[in-house]
């Protein structure tokens, strides 16, 4: 009885604490606050043009795009209009959420065992390094889409600060100088992207205003003409006849049939609260929804944010999740998954039965489960929330960094890799390291399996949390930490997305750790026999939380450049 009375009032104690440490001086890391509407994103000028877009009458979803846009200029290794992604919108007009896919496309001449090599090895160049290497774009097409459905304003408006940018330049930041010179040796060797990022005599500097005219005549194409420019037009000529003098696979017929799609969203629930998150192809919703199924039967609040019980029980729940992502997972226009059995709540048990509370399962002694009736690091998301109660949270990709790194000839535009996401053999890794099964398996007309796991978090049918972040494999398992740093552990959302994370996929059995994780923690999961492993930190959360009335947002402080800014009154 006395341990009962002990769990109700540290529960109460720590529920108490959290919720008023937002309003408090007893948090360490505090959030930029609003009433009238906020952007996260990782660049600031990109943030900041959302913001003016919001202050014009503009909303969410005008504002988003315009970051879309803008960060396709001051975030060439991520922001794209050569990649590709998913954005969860909710129309508070309709008080309805939607999902919009605008994931890469396998071309028409794409085939199964096209990267393997006489001897049926993948061949690492061609599959990601190459002009064969670029699915049909989605981008544009995503973003017109969202501002043709959801937006207010016209689509020159949102992107004319985008092409004042790419004709006028911007301020080359740290981050920027340090990502072109340590991917100078990729770069460099394509000619078209060498003339754009590279000066004759050297690399651009702290300081240097890098000009991007190719892009800013793209641009300028697409405020006038539309997606039409991009997918039949200027643009698209461009694009196929650089395909085509460099064996790449894209014609302009891929690009013209090119379409971009509202669905409906998977929706999960967790202590009361419901979760909108990313349906198949990717797989980023199906798994968050997974694992916090699991976890839903644990005391996560009394074991503790970050404690060996609670990393030992997410990792857990983390390798049943992707060992099932390996088998089940894959474009649902052209492999039967299994959605609804995947994320029941039934499912969840019989997986956490599995579960010993001891020691770890070694990932040998795991399969994907018996299912019975019941992405690169260089990713980015942004979030943005307006007064009206509008909601976008988007994920965007080129897949590696930079991309392909190769610029279509004439247009600035940096092409994706996302040929890369597929499986190119059946059981091989991915540049990710995840095991890749027949599911994702290349085939024309094929969108590739994705982590990306852009969401919306609701509490009573109310806005409550938008989150999402990059960083490949590894966004699933931020955006899962991000939502139990608030839920289960009561953080606000700037303590909530500075906190250290952990990271584990199935395959390799490692365990990584950000530094952060104490030593006594770390002694306790060498205990339950964990195989522990230091990495670079982990994603760049990008989050707006509301409470009360107030919006609270943060940007992950793991990469720099990023700003969570509020519009003023």
């Amino acid at each position: 009885m006395k341990f009962i009375t002990f769990l109700i009032l540290n529960f109460y104690c720590v529920a108490v604490i959290g919720q008023n440490a937002i309003f408090s001086a007893k948090a360490i890391h505090h959030p930029i606050t609003s009433k009238y509407g906020m952007v996260a994103s990782q660049h600031h000028e990109a943030t900041k043009i959302g913001i003016e877009i919001l202050e014009k009458g503009g909303n969410a979803i005008d504002a988003a795009v315009a970051v879309g846009f803008s960060l396709a200029v001051v975030l060439p290794r991520a922001g794209n209009l050569g990649g590709g992604g998913f954005m969860i919108v909710h129309d508070a007009t309709s008080n309805d959420t939607k999902a919009i896919n605008y994931r890469e496309i396998a071309p028409k001449r794409a085939h199964k065992d096209m990267y393997l090599d006489k001897h049926k090895n993948i061949d690492q160049d061609k599959y990601v390094f190459s002009y064969q290497s670029a699915g049909v774009p989605g981008s544009v097409s995503g973003l017109c889409l969202a501002l043709q459905k959801y937006g207010t304003m016209t689509l020159e408006e949102v992107i004319s600060p985008a092409i004042k940018l790419a004709e006028k330049g911007f301020v080359v930041t740290d981050n920027l100088e340090s990502a072109l010179k340590k991917y100078q040796s990729r770069l460099k060797k394509w000619p078209n992207t060498n003339k754009i990022f590279y000066k004759k005599d050297g690399f651009y500097e702290v300081g240097d205003t890098l000009i991007q005219l190719d892009l800013a005549w793209s641009l300028k194409q697409i405020a006038k003409h539309g997606p039409e420019a991009f997918y039949n037009g200027e643009i698209a000529k461009k694009i196929s006849k650089d395909m085509s003098n460099n064996d790449g696979l894209i014609t302009a017929k891929d690009l013209k049939n090119y379409q971009s799609k509202i669905i409906e969203p998977v929706w999960g629930a967790y202590r009361g609260y419901k979760i909108a998150t990313m349906p198949p192809p990717s797989s980023g919703g199906i798994h968050l929804i997974q694992m916090l199924n699991i976890l839903e039967g644990y005391p996560l609040n009394y074991l503790g944010q970050n404690s060996s019980e609670t990393i030992h029980l997410m990792t857990e729940a983390m390798k049943l999740a992707y060992a099932d992502r390996s088998e089940y997972l894959g474009d649902p226009q052209f492999w039967d998954v299994p959605q609804q059995e995947l994320i029941s709540k039934v499912y969840a048990a019989d997986l956490r039965a599995n579960i010993s509370q001891l020691v770890t399962t070694p990932s040998e002694e795991i399969s994907p489960g018996e299912l019975s009736p019941y992405e690169s690091n260089e990713t980015t998301h942004f979030s943005v929330v307006d007064a009206q109660g509008n909601v976008v949270s988007n994920t965007y990709t080129l897949n590696f960094s930079f991309g392909s790194g190769i610029v279509a000839k004439g247009t600035g535009i940096l092409l994706n890799n996302e040929m890369g996401d597929f499986t190119a053999k059946i059981g091989a890794s991915d540049a990710y390291g995840l095991i890749g099964g027949a599911a994702n398996a290349i085939e024309a007309g094929k969108r590739p399996l994705s982590s990306m796991t852009p969401t919306i978090v609701f509490k009573d049918d109310a806005f409550f949390l938008a989150t999402g972040s990059p960083g490949g494999s590894r966004i699933i398992t931020t955006v899962m930490q991000i939502i139990l740093n608030v839920i289960d552990h009561n953080l606000n959302i700037a303590d909530a997305s500075h906190a250290p994370r952990i990271h584990h996929q199935w395959y390799p059995d490692i365990l990584f750790l950000e530094h952060g994780i104490s030593i006594d923690t770390q002694r306790g999961l060498i205990a339950k026999r964990h195989n522990l492993k230091y990495r670079n930190a982990m994603g760049s959360a990008q989050s707006i939380l509301k409470r009360n009335g107030i919006l609270y947002g943060a940007t992950d402080p793991r990469r720099p450049d990023g700003a969570t800014i509020g519009v003023r009154k």
